[in-house]
């Protein structure tokens, strides 16, 4: 039954490069190199290897840095007590990542067991392909994890990893409520101030937006890197599905999103660009003409501008001349979950990682004064959002907590499908060439992103 069922996952594979989660394929922002002092209790059921896969180096920084009794071996490898960690990295460009997981699941009961996979991490957009499966163990039931620890939880990141029959399937250190991210120095040109509770009226709706956008054009800026900047915003604020009755469908706010992407295309306001590539990533620089960015906190610290774990050079992180403000709408975008493998034979030091990196306050705490994520912990990030002490450097030390804080009550989740990733990618593709003009009209871009994934899940009938 299992094998059949991701056999069936397999051949309905979503495809391209993920937008969700924690970015694309680089190193943390390297702010943190000592773990939190929460005393650690050895852990082993007597497997020699913990196999754990992940698609970039972020959960394995985190780790590395948080985690105590953990032991850097190499870049792939580490020891914790008397067990060897291993960790297999398999970048998610191209669905390369999903793929080999994939594979590699279906060999898991046959599999040697230093070779069998004890941990690996889901990503919102395909979250549900793996947890409606049994090749994710119930991380309370089966492995052990106190609901006592999990209480202080934000209710989304439980219920996007939480089965048919309620069954907790994965657990997640960080929640990504967003927000508009800022150049300070072009606010203080354009709008004469770079205040965050000013520029916020300045881009208070959409209305808003436009004619701000407006300004900026006539100043000579671009307001966004790409079109595909704003979709999270749109996309997370739908009220229906992309798949309903078996048929797909276009949200009304999706619809906007190309009213709104269009007209900025055609005034220059932004361009068509794909989000992680090299043109839109030269934004991350001073010498860009890039106003705004929309993310959540892994964005700022994980994506904008690092490289090797540090501030590239020239870039407006190095200088900590990003701001954060609301936007038109709140929205959140992505997140990673853990997930314990179905046949580990390390079940007590995966529920010990899961509650210490996604339940421990203290650990918690850590990651977010270092690495200024923001945690899965409702109690902590209260108890931040006046904390003065707390600022992050790549927004000139504004502190961004109360923002998200905000935000982060007004996720829903519940118009989530297995579907998304794909409809996401292919919706984007098929305007892309719709807003360049190389697609007549929108309703012929419809069609063929409606044909695009019709390939890729004949099981939809329109």
């Amino acid at each position: 039954m299992r094998k059949k069922l991701l056999g069936v996952l397999l051949c309905t594979a979503m495809v391209a490069t993920m937008l969700t989660g924690c970015g694309p394929d680089s190193g943390s922002n390297g702010s943190s190199s000592n773990k939190s002092e929460t005393k650690k209790v050895e852990v082993s059921d007597g497997g020699k290897v913990l196999n754990i896969r992940v698609w970039n180096e972020e959960f394995k920084s985190r780790v590395t840095d948080h985690y105590p009794g953990y032991e850097k071996v190499s870049e792939t490898e580490g020891k914790i007590g008397d067990v060897t960690v291993k960790w297999t990295i398999t970048p998610s460009d191209d669905n390369a990542y999903q793929n080999a997981l994939d594979e590699a699941l279906l060999k898991q009961d046959d599999a040697a067991a230093d070779e069998k996979i004890d941990m690996f991490l889901v990503e919102a957009d395909y979250a549900l392909k793996y947890v409606d499966t049994d090749y994710t163990v119930d991380i309370v039931k089966d492995l052990g994890v106190s609901e006592d620890a999990l209480s202080n939880q934000y209710k989304y990141t439980q219920d996007i990893v939480t089965d048919s029959n309620g069954a907790l399937k994965g657990s997640s250190w960080q929640g990504c409520p967003a927000g508009m991210i800022y150049r300070r120095d072009i606010a203080k040109k354009v709008f004469g101030t770079d205040d965050p509770d000013k520029i916020q009226e300045q881009f208070k709706d959409w209305d808003a937006f436009k004619a701000a956008s407006k300004k900026l054009k006539d100043a000579g800026y671009q307001t966004t890197a790409t079109v595909n900047d704003t979709y999270r915003v749109f996309s997370n604020n739908v009220t229906s599905k992309w798949v309903e009755d078996n048929k797909i469908n276009v949200d009304a706010n999706i619809k906007t999103w190309v009213e709104l992407s269009k007209e900025m295309v055609d005034n220059k306001e932004t361009t068509t660009n794909e989000l992680w590539s090299p043109e839109w990533s030269t934004g991350f620089m001073m010498d860009s003409n890039v106003f705004c960015y929309f993310g959540p906190a892994w964005f700022i610290d994980f994506s904008m501008g690092y490289t090797d774990g540090k501030p590239m050079k020239g870039s407006v992180v190095e200088k900590g001349g990003w701001a954060l403000t609301v936007g038109p709408q709140s929205f959140y975008w992505g997140g990673t979950w853990i997930c314990g493998a179905n046949g580990t034979d390390n079940k007590s030091l995966v529920k010990d990682i899961i509650e210490t990196m996604t339940a421990n306050e203290d650990v918690l705490k850590d990651i977010v004064k270092k690495d200024s994520d923001y945690a899965n912990h409702s109690a902590l990030m209260d108890s931040l959002k006046n904390d003065k002490s707390f600022g992050d450097a790549a927004l000139g030390g504004q502190n961004p907590i109360p923002i998200f804080a905000d935000g982060i009550g007004k996720i829903d989740l519940s118009n989530t499908t297995s579907y998304d990733q794909t409809c996401t990618e292919e919706f984007q593709a098929a305007m892309k060439d719709y807003f360049d003009g190389n697609t007549a009209d929108y309703d012929t871009a419809v069609q063929t992103f409606i044909d695009k994934v019709k390939t890729k899940h004949p099981e939809i009938e329109g």
